[in-house]
């Protein structure tokens, strides 16, 4: 694959600049890929291709849509291992997983929104008022590097589904699958104009999107810092802000409940990634009086990962030597505040010399007070925090700037649901409760604003008219 060109109106072209960021394969520290960055001037040129595409492509019938959305699942499907492999070599995830949790998923997602075009054509009468719905226009689309595939997918189907057109930026580490997106959305015959690739650094492409005076919505997914940055930018001609940013998303392990399928539900949630998951179950608040319990079935279980890059590893390194400084630096700081370290640690994983890996790292006897507690590392980073009555285990739970995602496991389906509407998430998981796909996705307080998947994440992308009638 070439990663040498931005894709702009249907066409692969030459950035006006002549820069390219060195992307790192975080497991060997080598050079794998060196990607095209663009620039302000780019986003403009992109703006106007999406400008001029948005004419037509917001017209066309709901049924061309789902067509062409239905093609561009069904060759990503044919590209399914070159995007699992994209996705491996780029963030470190182990490629036997990366196809499973980074890919499959993704392509379903896509296809959901084939039904969902016929949405657009709803209309609503109240009284002599008719109530219609209207694609947006042109959308910056700003994806992270943990999940590359998945967040594009997730803005880039309600978009297209609505008859939205867009730019895209990929996070500087993980863009390769954008570029496969691309050369697929080429492939089907996807108008020119409504897809447009602009790889580049967040401080100028970023900031040329969110305060471009021609650009609609903003959907972004990322730290809650830089959203605040973006909204920031939006607010200087009032476009519309969708974000998906931070989380400290608790577990909330109660007496009663099942307590291996707990700790196995727990492990899995935070190691699967590296850590490196926004709605990652890193605060566990466990009852005192199965604190010892949970404590020795989660330092087992951890010990028990295989990490490296092979066929039998669960865990991988992290994305970069600058994450893995980040985590590493957070994991002394817990140590320093006196947390007790259950397993892990500072030191590399035995055997791994090359490569950005963490040690699967526990702490426990932790107070809701301290960074470890506070702030989101974003690491394999697990902190357990007792609570005597259920009462205090939810405010706990609430005791944090976030509310992005939250799990539950109680002693059966309907104490679950009754915890799981107490916590402050946009997203409750009970007793192991499936990840749904049609669900919509987003969270509360700072963890950022808007929904993506399902029926919600098309209303994102929609603008809501009145007409009244004589």
């Amino acid at each position: 694959m070439d990663y040498s060109k931005l894709y702009i109106n249907g066409q692969w072209v030459a950035s006006s600049a002549d820069q390219t960021f060195a992307v790192i394969n975080p497991a060997t520290e080598a050079v794998c890929a060196n990607v095209v960055m663009g620039t302000k001037e780019d986003v403009d040129r992109a703006v106007i291709a999406a400008q001029a595409a948005f004419k037509t492509w917001s017209n066309t019938s709901a049924q061309y849509r789902a067509q062409m959305i239905q093609k561009l699942a069904d060759k990503l499907r044919e590209y399914r291992d070159e995007l699992a492999q994209s996705m491996s070599i780029s963030m470190g995830m182990p490629l036997h997983l990366a196809g499973e949790v980074q890919v499959d998923d993704q392509i379903d997602i896509l296809e959901t929104y084939v039904s969902r075009t016929a949405l657009m054509d709803e209309v609503k009468t109240i009284g002599n008022a008719q109530i219609i719905k209207q694609p947006i226009g042109v959308c910056a689309l700003i994806s992270p590097w943990n999940y590359p595939l998945n967040q594009l997918v997730g803005k880039m189907a309600p978009a297209l589904a609505s008859g939205c057109t867009m730019i895209v930026k990929p996070s500087e580490q993980t863009s390769l699958q954008d570029f496969i997106v691309a050369k697929a959305c080429d492939e089907i015959g996807l108008p020119a104009g409504v897809f447009n690739l602009v790889p580049g650094y967040g401080p100028e492409v970023g900031a040329a999107m969110s305060s471009h005076p021609d650009i609609q919505l903003i959907s972004f997914t990322g730290s809650t810092r830089a959203g605040i940055h973006i909204a920031q930018n939006a607010a200087q001609n009032v476009k519309r802000v969708v974000q998906e940013l931070g989380g400290k998303s608790p577990l909330l392990i109660h007496e009663g409940c099942d307590i291996a399928a707990a700790v196995e539900y727990g492990i899995e949630d935070v190691m699967i990634n590296t850590g490196q998951t926004c709605t990652a179950y890193s605060r566990w608040l466990v009852q005192k009086n199965i604190a010892k319990e949970v404590i020795a079935l989660a330092k087992q279980q951890a010990q028990a990962i295989v990490i490296g890059s092979g066929d039998d590893a669960f865990m991988g390194p992290m994305v970069s030597q600058v994450q893995q400084q980040r985590v590493l630096g957070y994991i002394e700081t817990g140590i320093k505040e006196g947390a007790t370290l259950i397993t892990g640690g500072t030191e590399k994983p035995a055997g791994l010399e090359k490569g950005f890996y963490v040690q699967p790292t526990i702490f426990a006897h932790v107070n809701n007070n301290m960074t470890i507690a506070r702030e989101e590392i974003f690491g394999p980073v697990i902190c357990i925090i007792e609570y005597d009555t259920l009462e205090e285990g939810i405010a706990i739970a609430n005791d944090t700037v976030y509310g992005l995602a939250a799990a539950v496991y109680a002693k059966d389906k309907p104490q679950g649901l009754e915890i799981a509407k107490q916590i402050d998430a946009g997203m409750v998981y009970v007793n192991g409760g499936g990840y749904n796909i049609e669900a919509p996705f987003g969270g509360m307080k700072q963890s950022g604003n808007g929904r993506e998947f399902g029926d919600e994440g098309l209303h994102e992308y929609v603008e809501v008219k009145a007409i009244h009638m004589d």
